[in-house]
């Protein structure tokens, strides 16, 4: 499907410097199959600096070169299959060292079976309470189809994620990665999947790329780089020597070359605030953080770059010479808590706490650091690294973020996230495009998945999320 043109109706907020696209090669999230007449324009469009339109990464356009299992209109399967002694002593490695060991198994995705698979354990607050007894279906994974065996995979399909439930239905993490997308944003291709291991109940668990050298060149260039951030790390300046850098950020996609992440924290830490205004658009993406930190507050996830765990990925374009930061981890998007296993959303909207606190002010962020009141933020990393906390000078567990603390504070940028929220809300919320998001994806689970959800869970994490993207803190 040809991508939408963008409505000249909508205005554009003006931009520190013009958006670029982000030069993909499968440049969107499969929307155009899930909701039939295609997005409203605006956003997923870019207003150069002659007038003209761009497709940003993450837009409207279908991505039309994906697996199959990529379907957002159907409740895919996936059946697995691992020796059960080798998986009671890879949980008990885990609980006893944190380390993380591949086993070996095989799987059967939507009728197709691979032999010689990998399976590891993926997240980190998500394996807080696991146990060896756990039913394996209930946890979060990688499966590796090309782990031992050389371009096995469905379709290109390769890996895959299998995300942490904290909802019943995951709707608030697939909806939050629909309106990345939609936003003009990098994004995952995520689907609703039956998972069953070993012959047991299937659960219902939502899946989704993992983001590696594949991942990258589909969104941006094969040329790129793409660094994740530790969970337990920072966005600090530690000298010019990438040896100090390897325990705070891997390298994800490319060339393992940090000098481009480099440029960016020493400009964090040694800038003062003038050269900090006059340097960054050199070396970040800034209109795209903007948008990026604008729609993190629409969908009322706190659990991004700033908060446990530095949630982030960042992209160096060589094209550009620029960073552009990369969304991830979303499962507690909405207001959803961690609890592991479908813990269901806070009555009432609240962000995630100990004593039901409130969410903040619509567009309000609290300050780095900081969490509305009564409430708590455990992190679920979705990285293989270790879960201790951080927070070190670049900010980290709970310690806000250096990149977004400056950013906000610069009165230039915190007008362009401003501008960005009230785009974003009159093209994804006041249009209604959100809503017809949320409403398909709930279709697929009603419609298909009854066996594994009911009805009725279906339409409170629903009625969450839209109570959510309304403003509304059910108080």
């Amino acid at each position: 499907m040809d991508p939408p043109s963008p409505d000249p109706e909508v205005p554009v907020p003006h931009p520190v410097r013009s958006l670029r696209p982000l030069r993909p090669t499968r440049r969107a999230l499969l929307l155009s199959a899930v909701v039939a007449g295609g997005a409203a324009g605006g956003l997923a469009a870019c207003t150069q600096s002659d007038g003209t339109s761009s497709s940003a990464a993450g837009g409207s356009a279908a991505r039309t070169d994906v697996s199959s299992l990529w379907d957002p209109t159907a409740l895919h399967t996936i059946d697995a299959t691992v020796d059960a002694d080798e998986l009671t002593a890879m949980i008990q490695t885990y609980l006893d060292s944190g380390d993380k060991e591949w086993i070996t198994g095989s799987v059967t995705i939507d009728g197709t079976s691979f032999e010689e698979v990998g399976f590891k354990l993926k997240g980190n607050s998500s394996l807080k309470s696991i146990a060896t007894d756990d039913d394996p279906a209930t946890l979060p994974w990688r499966i590796r189809l090309d782990k031992y065996v050389d371009d096995q995979g469905l379709e290109g399909a390769k890996d895959i994620v299998v995300r942490d439930n904290s909802t019943p239905s995951s709707l608030n993490e697939a909806v939050a990665l629909d309106l990345l997308a939609e936003a003009g944003l990098a994004s995952q291709l995520s689907v609703s999947t039956a998972l069953a291991f070993n012959g047991g109940d299937p659960q219902l668990r939502l899946i989704l790329e993992f983001l590696d050298d594949d991942w990258m060149a589909s969104v941006f260039s094969a040329d790129g780089i793409l660094y994740k951030a530790k969970s337990d790390g920072d966005y600090s300046y530690r000298g010019d020597d990438a040896e100090d850098y390897t325990d705070i950020f891997d390298v994800e996609g490319g060339e393992e070359d940090f000098a481009p992440l480099i440029a960016l924290l020493k400009c964090l830490e040694e800038a003062d605030d003038e050269e900090f205004a006059e340097q960054l658009p050199d070396l970040l993406e800034v209109d795209l953080f903007a948008r990026y930190l604008a729609l993190e507050d629409l969908i009322g996830n706190f659990d991004d770059i700033e908060g446990p765990g530095n949630n982030s990925y960042l992209y160096y374009g060589p094209d550009t010479e620029t960073i552009t930061i990369v969304a991830w981890d979303h499962n507690l998007a909405f207001g959803a808590q961690n609890g592991g296993g479908g813990s269901g959303m806070p009555d009432g909207g609240g962000m995630p706490s100990d004593g039901g606190g409130e969410r903040p002010e619509d567009g309000e962020r609290p300050d780095p650091g900081e969490m509305p009141d009564g409430a708590t933020m455990p992190s679920d990393g979705g990285g293989d690294d270790g879960g201790a906390p951080g927070g070190g000078r670049g900010g980290g567990m709970g310690g806000g973020n250096v990149l977004a603390s400056r950013f906000t504070a610069d009165e230039d940028f915190a007008a362009l996230v401003e501008e960005q929220a009230t785009a974003l809300r009159t093209d994804l919320v006041d249009s209604g495009r959100a809503q017809e998001i949320l409403d398909a994806r709930a279709a697929v689970l009603t419609e298909q998945a009854s066996e594994l959800i009911t009805a009725e869970e279906v339409t409170t994490d629903s009625e969450q999320i839209s109570s959510v993207l309304g403003g509304d803190d059910g108080s």
